[in-house]
């Protein structure tokens, strides 16, 4: 076995033709196999068919059909996002064009902490980031994994810029890795404010922040994990500005809502906050990663400000070389960029607007379908594109077994969700090809494994 060819160079696209056309039709054998949106069995069949095809994963001897028996195997065992009947998580099916541009992006490799490794993609990035933070009024923008990278580095932003006494004061609602992110950075333990109705209740909030010494960091949500839900932003913004509070938003998940002509004003507000987290592989079906936190004093930036010579030397940037180690906390980094800069040229404003009314009216038709149900009981009309909703009369542990009894079948992935001190399904609806025979078909599973 000779050495093997590269990805990129002269002969690079010579040598990655036949291989992926090996991966593109694993991929479709693979899925062909599962035949729906999770492989039946459950964990313990899936990993045994997993080792069964891994086998020796480093033998003595390479095996040259590798790549086609792995594929296969992985599109076999996994979870399609991309299937109608997969709507467990904020998860998006990526889109073709967005898929495309990652593998250029895996071919060429660059990494963005240093000019030198990422000229284009350096360009590129700062183009696309200053971008989006004008979507939510902010004046920069960095590119993170996701919304808990982004909420991490948001509350590491304030304390650097409010000392270490800072407190983190969140919505009950609010994603797990903002008290998390408090923890790990030593900060004082947060407060978190009650959230009655699913959202950050803004007279507690009030509460909270005479009660609590300062400064404060609040933390709002714009689409909550569980419901969907959005905080009401203007009269949090109004309560912070009122008590000199720094304000972040998550808008991990609510934040595509900026594209839609429709949905836009649900975001009211956004501009008012210091930091917001942004998640382009949930409402801007990107393959993951695809996270950005955008900032509005570019000051703030100052905290990530690091030196290593072999990467940012002085005299390199007082030459004019860009200084990419402030713009994240990782040192090597992919250009993550490139998927998202692809999809927005290619489908506009418009074109991006109209798939997040596609799942958003899809939520409303299946809310619908739900509450018009004997059988059934609908939590509340959908906020963004989440239902909850749940076998009529059925207790907390049937909701669960028929959660599992679906997910070890592979008929239909749905989440579940804690609200009203219930238990519900939850079915995170973000595939625009879905149609109105999928949502049925997804209530006659839940009721046909139902126990009566």
């Amino acid at each position: 076995m000779g050495i093997p060819p590269l990805a990129s160079g002269p002969h690079g696209t010579d040598a990655l033709r036949p291989l992926i056309d090996t991966v593109l039709d694993a991929l479709r054998t693979g899925t062909t196999a599962r035949g729906g949106p999770l492989p039946a069995g459950g964990p313990d069949a899936v990993a045994a068919r997993m080792a069964d095809a891994a086998g020796d994963i480093l033998p003595d001897r390479g095996d040259p059909d590798a790549l086609r028996v792995l594929v296969t195997a992985l599109a076999e065992g996994a979870a399609d996002p991309a299937h109608p009947l997969c709507t467990a998580h904020l998860h998006a099916p990526p889109l073709a064009v967005a898929a495309a541009a990652d593998l250029a992006a895996s071919i060429l490799n660059p990494s963005l902490d240093s000019w030198d490794q990422a000229p284009a993609a350096t360009a590129l990035e700062t183009l696309v980031t200053r971008a989006l933070a004008r979507e939510t009024g902010a004046a920069d923008a960095l590119v993170t994994t996701g919304g808990t990278e982004s909420n991490q580095l948001a509350v590491l932003l304030a304390r650097e810029r409010h000392g270490a006494g800072l407190r983190l004061v969140h919505g009950e609602n609010a994603h797990h890795s903002l008290p998390r992110a408090a923890r790990l950075l030593g900060l004082p333990d947060p407060v978190a404010v009650p959230a009655p109705a699913g959202t950050l209740d803004p007279a507690a909030l009030d509460e909270a922040l005479t009660r609590v010494p300062g400064p404060h960091l609040v933390a709002a949500t714009a689409g909550t994990t569980d419901a969907g839900l959005i905080d009401p932003l203007p009269d949090i913004a109004g309560r912070c500005a009122a008590h000199a509070a720094r304000l972040h938003i998550d808008a991990s998940y609510g934040g595509g809502l900026l594209f839609s002509d429709r949905h836009r004003a649900r975001l009211t507000g956004l501009e008012t906050a210091d930091t917001v987290a942004l998640d382009l592989h949930k409402l801007g079906w990107q393959p993951i990663p695809a996270g950005l936190l955008t900032v509005t004093d570019q000051d703030d930036l100052a905290a990530l400000h690091h030196r290593a010579p072999y990467l940012n030397a002085d005299d390199d940037t007082d030459a004019g070389l860009p200084d990419l180690l402030h713009r994240s906390p990782r040192t090597s980094r992919r250009p993550d960029i490139l998927k998202a800069a692809v999809t927005l040229k290619t489908l506009g404003r418009t074109g991006l607007g109209a798939l997040v009314d596609q799942v958003c009216t899809l939520a409303q038709d299946f809310a619908r379908l739900v509450d018009t149900h004997p059988g059934f009981q609908l939590h509340a009309p959908p906020t963004i594109s989440t239902v909850l909703f749940r076998p009529a009369d059925a207790t907390d542990e049937a909701v669960a077994a028929v959660r599992r009894a679906l997910l070890t079948t592979g008929r239909a992935v749905l989440g579940r969700a804690r609200a009203d001190g219930r238990l519900w399904l939850k079915a995170t609806l973000l595939n625009p090809h879905t149609r109105p025979d999928d949502l049925t078909a997804l209530l006659t599973l839940v009721e046909g494994h139902t126990p009566r």
